[in-house]
């Protein structure tokens, strides 16, 4: 019988990540116990250990403001072009007047 695949939600990762760090029981016992392979409770365990420091603030996510006002910098230097070449296609007389 083929098993289908299964997808573990957040909190259920952290669940078996933190029953992990704690080492009272064994990988292969934690994987009987919550129905998983051994290996992926190691791999939750390091990704668990390497964005800890995250849940205190060691990491912030990057600054939207500043990429707001790159993107703000750009449609205003797109817009500026736009018209640019608008009347100078107007003034070749390439440029329809129906536009």
């Amino acid at each position: 019988m083929k098993r289908t695949r299964r997808y573990h939600g957040a909190t259920f990762k952290a669940q078996v990540a933190l029953a992990t760090v704690k080492g009272d029981k064994t990988a292969v016992e934690l994987a009987e116990q919550f129905h998983v392979h051994p290996t992926q409770i190691t791999e939750w365990k390091q990704q668990l250990l390497a964005r800890a420091a995250d849940v205190f603030g060691g990491m912030k996510p990057p600054s939207e403001a500043s990429d707001l006002k790159t993107l703000h910098a750009k449609i205003g230097q797109l817009a500026l072009e736009n018209d640019f070449v608008e009347g100078a296609l107007s003034k070749a007389g390439l440029l329809s007047a129906t536009r």
